[in-house]
């Protein structure tokens, strides 16, 4: 089955969300459509967007599930951004929420630390 995905993420200002999200995800965005919106593909056909609503900000929740994730976590902490909230199910998955300067919740998901290793 093919599948594209854009998930969006209204913040208050492009501007200074931006740079917030490159930090998160680790580089400049993909493609800017057009004035008020900017594009993360994290896989091929897997994309977030960030979209200039004021009146909607802060109010998304997005979880991505990563295979690396305490490489990602390792990686986003180097660049100046800390979780505000790590989580482990009782079967075992971890999620890491991070709040971007709008509130808006993007987690990171992953296997237990023992499914992670071959």
């Amino acid at each position: 089955m093919d599948l594209d995905l854009f998930a969006g993420i209204y913040v208050s200002d492009l501007r200074t969300a931006q740079p917030w999200y490159e930090q998160l995800l680790g580089g400049e965005p993909s493609f800017f459509p057009n004035e008020v919106e900017a594009v993360w593909e994290l896989a091929e056909h897997r994309f977030v967007y960030i979209e200039e609503r004021p009146e909607h900000a802060g109010h998304a929740l997005q979880t991505i599930f990563v295979g690396d994730l305490d490489d990602r976590i390792a990686g986003i902490t180097e660049r100046g951004i800390e979780p505000a909230e790590r989580e482990t199910y009782d079967n075992g998955v971890r999620k890491i929420t991070y709040r971007d300067p709008d509130g808006n919740e993007i987690g990171l998901g992953g296997a237990p630390v023992d499914e992670e290793t071959p």
